[in-house]
């Protein structure tokens, strides 16, 4: 019986158990707080700043019902997926669980199906941001914005991965600040705490003085109702 003496390779510590060779494969260089706030940040689209108010008009105070239906279907949907990427993780999220678990065309479709979801919500985005930036400098054309922020979202994602996370990380936190700010004046505003509110809070009433709980009937929110 033998034994060989086996040596380390640069920067590993003698004894210590070889570490994966990531030159062909994806590089970690993305932090804890990059992910997390990248996971915080991508579910506060800009739909939250924009479409709000069209969905609240169709609907009324029945939006909550529909609001609160679909969290609770992503929260499951991203619990299965998380599910699957700790017992099998790969870099492909859906499409490759799709195509080891259905076949080679279940993950080919739903591979360009996510795809082209990106392609059409990363307009929408642009579209929306730029929006709200002629609203504050109404000098500049709407579609110049669009293609200003579609620069600017496609050099961030040509840059390094880390360079990408940093951006990601406080471009998410002035969103969730934004939030957050917005929650606080609204409790503000509706238990009468606003300083210079001309009219005293009226707590809940609004939910159902004005129509009922369903002013527009049931249609607007029936995907839950």
């Amino acid at each position: 019986m033998t034994s060989q003496t086996t040596l380390a390779k640069p920067g590993q510590e003698p004894g210590e158990p070889d570490r994966p060779d990531s030159s062909g494969g994806l590089q970690a260089g993305l932090k804890n707080r990059h992910l997390s706030m990248i996971a915080i940040g991508g579910v506060i689209g800009a739909g939250l700043f924009v479409g709000s108010s069209a969905g609240i008009a169709a609907a009324g105070p029945a939006i909550l019902l529909s609001y609160a239906m679909v969290g609770l279907m992503v929260v499951l949907v991203m619990r299965m997926l998380g599910e699957m990427a700790a017992a099998r993780p790969s870099s492909g999220s859906f499409s490759a669980y799709a195509d080891q678990a259905l076949g080679r065309w279940a993950g080919f479709s739903i591979g360009w199906l996510y795809w082209f979801f990106w392609v059409v919500v990363l307009a929408v985005e642009a579209t929306a941001g730029a929006k709200i930036l002629e609203s504050w400098i109404p000098g500049v054309p709407q579609w110049a914005w669009a293609l200003i922020v579609m620069v600017v979202l496609t050099a961030t994602n040509l840059v390094s991965v880390g360079s990408y996370g940093e951006f990601e990380f406080w471009f998410a936190g002035i969103k969730v600040v934004a939030i957050g700010a917005f929650v606080v004046v609204g409790f503000l505003a509706v238990f009468g705490f606003l300083p210079g509110a001309d009219n005293a809070g009226s707590g809940l009433a609004h939910l159902t003085d004005s129509g009922g709980f369903f002013p527009k009937g049931r249609g607007p929110s029936s995907p839950v109702c």
